[in-house]
């Protein structure tokens, strides 16, 4: 039982607000102590080594880099001028354009933090100055934001094809539709609620739009063209095999450099600072994997892997029972940590019993992508909300907030769902 008190422990540490990697390497040492003695890290030296030299996870800082250079380089903000243009006079245009936006970063940068922050900062001022509905507007933005999760190049499905030992290719061609069905369900949701209510969000008339109607089709296709060719050059050389995910990032990392040249933004400050800010959340993700990584390996050794499979397979529907429990305790985790600690911890733990039961480990990962995004919104610990509530302004409430996120979630839940009973509608086989 000594594994399952030390999951314990290390949750109500979390919960206490103790750091992630610190808390999971402090309570493996405890722990590893108490039931071995100094032997049990003998390994972990050469464990450090073989996370340093894995070349999938020489993605993720690339990625990383990508995402902020577009960032500063104000992608989003011509992506929300151009597709306001484009949507506009449609009742929900502006938010129907912010999920639309949300997945073109979601293609091109993949930083969900980004994506909230700048679609907080360009799209939310202009739906409150149309009188858009705050709930329904803030739910949009995050919605839309947290769809980097799950539509690659996401960092989320590195790590799982990590955990899962399977090819990230794979795993980004087979989360593509997925993806798309959400960025439908969005929309379709939004389209639907805006003619049944058509106060939540008026139309906006073109002539109050800067610009003539032929500066602005050229000002929006400048502003779409060049990050769909970044699009295309990134996922598509993974797709058509041409490049592994690890080279396709470094083309995406030149790419972010030549689009910001492209827009006048690329300075040597704004180079350092990117670099800066992925060293830091580099360093993040490695050393919370490192501190899961001794967790992992005192809980196998005492035993608490065990007593979890047998747990899991004894439930009742065996594939189905796992399934359907395994989705309930991410979803609930993902109310109170973080995803990475939840693919580093808890999914480890659960890929060898899917693999036990014979269940597609590509369709199972997606699952789990499809599930940790729905942590982004989840009250109290949801980072989106806390990334748009940093930027909103003083009239938008934290309830305001709350209660806009709630049928976005319940959208997500509703895919989720499908994937699992019907994958063969996403491309997957029939269960």
């Amino acid at each position: 039982m000594i594994g399952l008190v030390m999951f314990g422990v290390a949750l109500v540490l979390l919960l206490v607000g103790f750091p992630v990697a610190f808390t999971f390497g402090g309570v493996a040492v405890f722990f590893g102590l108490f039931a071995e003695g100094p032997q049990m890290f003998a390994l972990m030296p050469h464990r450090i080594w073989a996370i340093m030299n894995n070349t999938i996870l020489m993605a993720i800082p690339l990625f990383i880099f990508m995402g902020l250079v577009l960032q500063k380089s104000k992608l989003a903000e011509r992506l929300l001028e151009s597709m306001g243009f484009l949507f506009g006079e449609m009742r929900g245009g502006i938010a129907i354009s912010t999920v639309l936006v949300g997945a073109l970063l979601a293609a091109s940068t993949g930083v969900v933090g980004a994506s909230v922050v700048a679609m907080g900062v360009i799209s939310l001022p202009v739906m409150l100055k149309y009188n858009y509905d705050k709930r329904l507007a803030t739910g949009a933005i995050c919605g839309a934001g947290t769809l980097g999760q799950i539509i690659p190049p996401s960092i989320i499905l590195i790590i799982l094809g990590d955990v899962f030992q399977v090819p990230v290719g794979d795993l980004f061609k087979a989360a593509c539709w997925p993806g798309v069905s959400l960025v439908g369900v969005y929309v379709v949701y939004i389209a639907v609620i805006c003619w049944i209510k058509p106060h939540l969000a008026p139309p906006v008339h073109l002539d109050e739009m800067p610009g003539s109607k032929k500066q602005q089709i050229l000002r929006a296709l400048k502003a779409i063209i060049p990050p769909l060719v970044l699009i295309i050059l990134v996922l598509g050389s993974i797709l058509a095999g041409i490049a592994t995910p690890t080279e396709s990032s470094a083309v995406g990392g030149i790419g972010a450099i030549i689009l910001a040249a492209m827009y006048r933004q690329l300075s040597i400050t704004m180079i350092w600072d990117s670099t800066l800010e992925t060293i830091k959340i580099t360093a993040m993700v490695f050393a919370i994997l490192i501190g899961s990584t001794a967790f992992s390996m005192v809980f196998t050794y005492t035993g608490g892997d065990w007593i979890v499979e047998d747990f899991m397979m004894s439930l009742p529907g065996e594939k189905w029972g796992f399934l359907i429990l395994s989705m309930i305790v991410i979803m609930v985790l993902g109310f109170f940590i973080d995803f990475v600690e939840i693919s580093y911890i808890v999914v480890p733990i659960l890929a060898p019993i899917a693999a036990n039961l014979e269940i597609d480990l590509i369709w199972y990962a997606i699952l789990v992508a499809m599930n940790l995004q729905t942590s982004f919104l989840t009250p109290p610990f949801g980072f989106s909300l806390f990334y748009l509530k940093g930027v909103a302004p003083p009239e938008i409430k934290t309830t305001d907030i709350y209660y806009g996120v709630i049928p976005f979630i319940i959208l997500q839940t509703i895919v989720l769902g499908i994937l699992v009973i019907f994958p063969q509608w996403f491309g997957f086989a029939a269960h």
